[in-house]
């Protein structure tokens, strides 16, 4: 009987490994192939092998380190503000949203919008000479910042971000929030826990799963970021907004060096495999200590 639920269990999933091997595993065979290639568009369908040398002219690129540090201060900043207000709008206007079930698709507004359209909104408003917002400010204040320089187009670009992507963390805090039971806040009232006493010891542990992996995923976006930054800024002043998928884009269709962009993309495979990898280890043996 073991036999031929086992056997059954395998043919329900053979669909699922022939696509698997199909539409990802063959892929990944031929980028693998090509970074260890010398390799353009005059040379696509002939590769000339040539070993490790791409992965050493990403390593050894200071514009490499400068991408990869900008997307990780993006992913950790945009992440942060992002759960943090989510979060405080989640708590705050629940007892609202309960009365007004409708005011919960205004709010859901900024995620139907394209990232790449966000983008070109915002530097259409925010630019030097011809935007709106730089205007009144030196009509009111008789000064206006430059939002989009080198030293501040990154924490405008981080706003910009966290302005669009803040309903989604929100979406899934009120749902965390309006799922812990009201027995269980009433028994602590009960008890004289005041708010913030049930917030504390209630409802952020009761949310903090959803809190982990909302967290996680916004730090994932934020990291690989690509439409808004392009559209918004591109590679930025002296590169200062060029984030890992925009070095490779420039790299595969600006320089023709196909190689070089696809052993970019396998180090920045690896190292979010790598991120996943420990965090699963990091989570099974939290569980087996619990146990």
């Amino acid at each position: 009987m073991n036999s031929i639920k086992n056997l059954d269990w395998k043919l329900l999933n053979t669909p699922l490994v022939v696509f698997l091997l199909l539409f990802l595993g063959f892929p990944v065979i031929v980028n693998l192939y090509y970074s260890l290639s010398e390799v353009s568009f005059q040379t696509l369908r002939a590769p000339e092998l040539t070993g490790f040398g791409n992965y050493l002219t990403v390593l050894t690129d200071p514009a490499f380190w400068q991408a990869s540090w900008f997307s990780l201060r993006f992913g950790v900043v945009t992440a942060v503000a992002e759960c943090a207000l989510g979060l405080c709008l989640a708590i705050f206007l629940a007892p609202l949203i309960e009365k007004h079930s409708a005011l919960m698709a205004p709010l859901m507004l900024p995620l139907m919008v394209a990232p790449a359209m966000v983008g070109l909104m915002y530097r259409l408003v925010l630019h030097e000479f011809v935007g709106p917002v730089p205007y009144y400010l030196y009509e009111w204040f008789g000064n206006s910042p430059s939002f989009l320089n080198a030293e501040s187009a990154f924490w405008t670009l981080s706003v910009v971000e966290t302005l669009q992507w803040t309903p989604f963390a929100f979406l899934l805090f009120y749902m965390a929030y309006e799922a812990i039971p009201d027995e269980v806040r009433q028994a602590a009232q009960i008890d004289g826990a005041g708010p913030f006493q049930r917030l504390f010891y209630i409802d952020l542990p009761l949310m903090a799963p959803t809190l982990i992996i909302a967290a996680f995923i916004r730090f994932i976006d934020g990291f690989r970021v690509f439409d808004n930054v392009y559209t918004l800024t591109g590679s930025g002043p002296g590169g200062s907004t060029t984030s890992l998928p925009i070095y490779i884009y420039e790299a595969f269709f600006k320089q023709g060096a196909i190689g070089k962009a696809v052993a970019a993309s396998v180090v920045l495979f690896l190292a979010s495999f790598s991120v996943l990898f420990g965090l699963n280890w990091l989570s099974g043996r939290r569980k087996g200590a619990t146990k």
